[in-house]
């Protein structure tokens, strides 16, 4: 898999984007703030975004120049089609409360700021006491 270092502004977004990512921006905002590109953009040969528009809009908000993406080999069809499996397959998923509730105290015993995970205060500290009716604001969804 080979990516590409290319400038914010060659990047377009899809514009059937079926997917409402507005309130996850700012949550991926402060991930790629803390923990920079761990995966690329997923873009077409003329640079329309496949995956991740979030990304792209949080990259926008803090300013760069460069992205990282990889360019799919995809029929129009089938990046349609990836496009909507992506963010549907993401729905699928849910938390392990009791792994979660392990893994967030360890890294709040490193001293790790746990804010910078996507999570509200209250929802992080129903998670370190492992609440058991702790259901978590639509966090499964936020996802791109």
């Amino acid at each position: 898999m080979k990516i590409h270092e290319i400038d914010i502004d060659q990047v377009k977004p899809y514009n059937d984007n079926p997917r409402v990512n507005t309130d996850a921006i700012n949550v991926v905002k402060k991930s790629l703030a803390e923990f920079g590109f761990q995966q690329p953009i997923v873009v077409d040969k003329s640079y329309v975004v496949i995956v991740g528009h979030t990304r792209l809009q949080a990259s926008k908000k803090l300013g760069l120049k460069k992205v990282p993406v990889f360019v799919a080999d995809l029929s129009e069809s089938k990046a349609k089609a990836y496009r909507i499996a992506d963010n549907r397959l993401n729905e699928d998923s849910s938390w392990d409360y009791d792994f979660l509730n392990i893994e967030m105290n360890v890294l709040n015993e490193n001293e790790f700021d746990l804010n910078k995970l996507g999570f509200s205060e209250e929802e992080i500290q129903n998670i370190l006491t492992n609440q058991s009716d702790f259901e978590p604001s639509d966090l499964d969804d936020q996802s791109d």
